[in-house]
């Protein structure tokens, strides 16, 4: 890694990590003792975002036992712990699973300067976007998730709607249709005061894959991040999509793998 990626990496660790903010209205982000967690409903993403580097092979059993102590008498069925592959101590991931977390298939952290990023969208014939603004829409962003990845869209169709109604401002929803059929959605978390936003989601359906959908999803977003002044994306790329951001300017930075605690009912 060089020292611009080392930078860029120390930028993201202490905006979107220790300082991280909430990332819907329902939620809050606490510090607590040596860890940095977001707490919110059952509907809301509920873990661990940030781990202090000083956090040692003396110290992670007991923050890890204590933030199953706390998750767990909230009563929601999961919660995660994000790992990075910078973070300590080195063998944190096995005490994680001895504690009894569940690694979930890793991903990689790209980030890009928003600057140079590319933004002209570049749509198959009969395929046009549209932002999410109204309960129509998460209907449909909704279906398309459901359809991509096979699982029930009720939780992304509330997690919406609420950001619809109290926090607009820091949410922009996409949705791609043929017709009036959705094939594609994804989103852009806005984190103010950070310089960052977040590109999330971007599965599309399979008879519409390779067409380019996702990359001019990247750009449609990247355009609109420009003019709210951000300077960063990041995304935490799966294996099908991290080719398709590197060769649209994104830097690789390590992988990043989610942890899952589910208590015993």
């Amino acid at each position: 890694m060089n020292q611009d990626q080392h930078t860029l990496l120390a930028l993201f660790d202490h905006g979107m990590r220790e300082n991280a903010r909430p990332d819907g209205p329902g939620a809050r982000v606490e510090r607590a003792g040596p860890v940095v967690r977001q707490v919110g409903t059952a509907d809301d993403w509920n873990g661990v975002v940030w781990s202090a580097p000083e956090l040692d092979s003396g110290t992670a059993d007991a923050a890890i036992a204590a933030q199953v102590a706390y998750y767990t008498a909230l009563g929601h069925d999961e919660f995660e712990w994000k790992l990075y592959a910078h973070d300590r101590p080195a063998d944190l991931p096995r005490r994680l699973r001895a504690a009894g977390f569940v690694p979930e298939p890793p991903e990689t952290l790209m980030i890009a300067p928003v600057g140079p990023a590319a933004t002209a969208v570049e749509l198959p014939a009969g395929v046009r976007f549209r932002t999410v603004t109204d309960a129509a829409g998460a209907e449909l962003m909704a279906a398309a998730h459901e359809r991509v990845f096979g699982s029930d869209p009720s939780r992304l169709r509330r997690q919406v709607l609420a950001r619809l109604e109290r926090d607009p401002d820091s949410f922009v929803g996409v949705l791609a249709t043929a017709g009036d059929e959705p094939v594609s959605s994804a989103r852009m978390e806005l984190y103010p005061g950070t310089g960052f936003a977040g590109l999330w989601g971007g599965g599309t359906v399979t008879p519409w894959r390779g067409r380019g959908i996702y990359r001019a999803l990247v750009a449609f977003r990247t355009r609109i991040a420009a003019e709210r002044g951000c300077r960063y994306l990041q995304v935490d790329a799966s294996d099908r999509s991290a080719p398709i951001l590197r060769r649209l300017g994104f830097t690789a930075l390590g992988a990043t793998t989610p942890y899952v605690y589910r208590p015993a009912r």
